[in-house]
């Protein structure tokens, strides 16, 4: 079961749920957020949650794939992990030390070896944008990529109701320069997206078996694919998630992405243009199209 929400022909957002990965139901809530919210009222899952709506409303005459669809969740904050894959590792070290992938007791290293993790506040609901829309090349960077993560969906206490799929933008040459300017190498407009669905976490079998699988294409040419599994992930969630709320405060619906394990190659960086397709079966397929936004006064977030 999935939850996606949809733009109907009036232009009005509507939220629903999908079964059997095909029949389309129309829920009554407004986000995916009411739903974790009901779910904690009740004390039942959000599955249950779903359930019982559906049961009272008939399915939509349409298919998934004639759906514009939206961001299914207006999540207040959008927490990212970093170095939990050896690829991961080993791509920091090469930005950071001279095209060296490894570098002995880097700072890299170290964290990836650690009993605390790389945790870091990735973006706001003001920066993160959902399927179809763009994202956007970092004007003072000449190397960027997306990074293809697994999402928990989290409610505010840490429980994980829900899966999606991330892309996680980064400015390699910022963050090999120095460490200390994550902040900039991570967070800008559009720098974040997830999407297009957010699977109910009880019915997925095994999170730490999913395929991710990330495709660029230029000009109708594909210039880069790869795929990896969760399987290869060093940390486990509930260990992201036990540190992120240390000594914190997280909200119903806050997304922490998982870290990533597909890296292009070190040749590579995205151009104005490219489009973006990172796909997780159970989830579906969160596209995005490359742009460049230019800056000609300080942006105002809308």
């Amino acid at each position: 079961m999935k939850v996606i929400k949809f733009k109907k022909n009036d232009g009005t957002p509507q939220l629903a749920a999908v079964k059997n990965e095909t029949v389309v139901y129309p829920l009554p809530h407004k986000d995916f957020l009411e739903v974790i919210q009901k779910s904690e009222e009740q004390e039942v899952s959000c599955l249950a949650v779903v359930e019982e709506a559906i049961d009272q409303v008939e399915a939509l005459p349409v298919t998934v794939e004639e759906l514009s669809l939206l961001l299914p969740l207006e999540a207040q904050e959008v927490w990212a992990s970093g170095v939990t894959y050896l690829k991961s590792k080993n791509a920091r070290n090469y930005e950071a030390y001279d095209g060296k992938e490894i570098v002995e007791d880097s700072y890299y290293d170290k964290v990836y070896d650690a009993d605390r993790p790389e945790i870091f506040l990735k973006s706001t609901s003001k920066r993160t944008i959902g399927p179809e829309q763009p994202v956007y090349l970092r004007n003072d960077s000449h190397w960027q990529i997306p990074e293809p993560e697994l999402g928990l969906v989290l409610n505010k206490s840490g429980k994980v109701v829900g899966y999606t799929v991330g892309n996680d933008m980064s400015s390699r040459d910022i963050e090999g320069e120095n460490p200390l300017y994550l902040p900039q190498a991570k967070i800008w407009k559009h720098s974040c997206s997830f999407g297009p669905a957010i699977r109910l976490a009880e019915t997925v079998e095994d999170a730490y078996n999913l395929m991710i699988t990330c495709k660029i294409t230029r000009n109708g040419t594909k210039v880069f694919e790869d795929r990896a599994s969760t399987s290869q992930l060093k940390r486990r969630y509930d260990e992201l998630v036990e540190y992120l709320m240390r000594d914190n405060v997280i909200f119903d619906g806050t997304v922490l992405f998982t870290g990533t394990c597909i890296v292009p190659d070190n040749e590579f960086t995205l151009q104005e243009g490219d489009l973006i397709e990172i796909t997780i079966p159970e989830v579906g397929t969160l596209s995005n199209p490359v742009e460049r936004l230019e800056i000609t006064k300080p942006v105002t977030l809308s």
